[in-house]
Protein backbone atom coordinates (compact mmCIF):
# COMPACT_ATOMS: atom_id res chain seq x y z
CA UNK A 1 0.00 0.00 0.00
CA UNK A 2 2.83 2.38 0.89
CA UNK A 3 4.70 1.60 -2.34
CA UNK A 4 1.62 2.44 -4.39
CA UNK A 5 1.24 5.76 -2.58
CA UNK A 6 4.89 6.62 -3.20
CA UNK A 7 4.37 5.94 -6.91
CA UNK A 8 1.69 8.63 -6.98
CA UNK A 9 3.55 11.16 -4.82
CA UNK A 10 6.83 10.97 -6.71
CA UNK A 11 5.51 12.25 -10.09
CA UNK A 12 3.58 15.02 -8.34
CA UNK A 13 6.63 16.05 -6.35
CA UNK A 14 8.72 15.98 -9.53
CA UNK A 15 6.25 18.27 -11.35
CA UNK A 16 6.18 20.72 -8.42
CA UNK A 17 9.98 20.80 -8.38
CA UNK A 18 10.03 21.51 -12.14
CA UNK A 19 7.51 24.34 -11.69
CA UNK A 20 9.56 25.93 -8.90
CA UNK A 21 12.72 25.75 -11.03
CA UNK A 22 10.91 27.38 -13.97
CA UNK A 23 9.61 30.19 -11.77
CA UNK A 24 13.11 30.81 -10.43
CA UNK A 25 14.46 31.15 -13.98
CA UNK A 26 11.65 33.43 -15.14
CA UNK A 27 12.32 37.14 -15.11
CA UNK A 28 9.90 40.01 -14.84
CA UNK A 29 9.49 42.01 -18.04
CA UNK A 30 10.40 45.67 -18.04
CA UNK A 31 7.80 48.41 -18.19
CA UNK A 32 8.86 49.33 -21.74
CA UNK A 33 8.43 45.75 -22.97
CA UNK A 34 5.05 45.51 -21.26
CA UNK A 35 3.75 48.71 -22.85
CA UNK A 36 5.10 47.70 -26.26
CA UNK A 37 3.20 44.41 -26.08
CA UNK A 38 0.12 46.23 -24.81
CA UNK A 39 0.25 48.65 -27.76
CA UNK A 40 0.56 45.77 -30.22
CA UNK A 41 -2.40 43.93 -28.68
CA UNK A 42 -4.58 47.06 -28.70
CA UNK A 43 -3.56 47.80 -32.29
CA UNK A 44 -4.46 44.25 -33.30
CA UNK A 45 -7.84 44.51 -31.59
CA UNK A 46 -8.55 47.81 -33.32
CA UNK A 47 -7.60 46.38 -36.71
CA UNK A 48 -9.74 43.27 -36.28
CA UNK A 49 -12.63 45.33 -34.92
CA UNK A 50 -12.31 47.81 -37.79
CA UNK A 51 -12.39 45.03 -40.35
CA UNK A 52 -15.46 43.54 -38.67
CA UNK A 53 -17.17 46.93 -38.60
CA UNK A 54 -16.49 47.54 -42.29
CA UNK A 55 -17.79 44.09 -43.18
CA UNK A 56 -20.96 44.69 -41.15
CA UNK A 57 -21.41 48.11 -42.75
CA UNK A 58 -21.02 46.67 -46.25
CA UNK A 59 -23.47 43.90 -45.36
CA UNK A 60 -26.02 46.43 -44.18
CA UNK A 61 -25.77 48.42 -47.41
CA UNK A 62 -25.94 45.34 -49.62
CA UNK A 63 -29.02 43.92 -47.88
CA UNK A 64 -30.72 47.31 -47.46
CA UNK A 65 -32.40 47.16 -50.87
CA UNK A 66 -33.30 43.48 -50.76
CA UNK A 67 -34.96 43.06 -47.36
CA UNK A 68 -38.14 44.93 -48.29
CA UNK A 69 -38.11 47.34 -45.36
CA UNK A 70 -39.68 50.06 -47.45
CA UNK A 71 -41.83 47.91 -49.62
Amino acid sequence: MLAKRLDVVSPIQHKVTEMVQTLRLAKKTSKDDYFQHLRLVVLGLLIVGGIGFVMKLIGEFVTFGTTGRFG
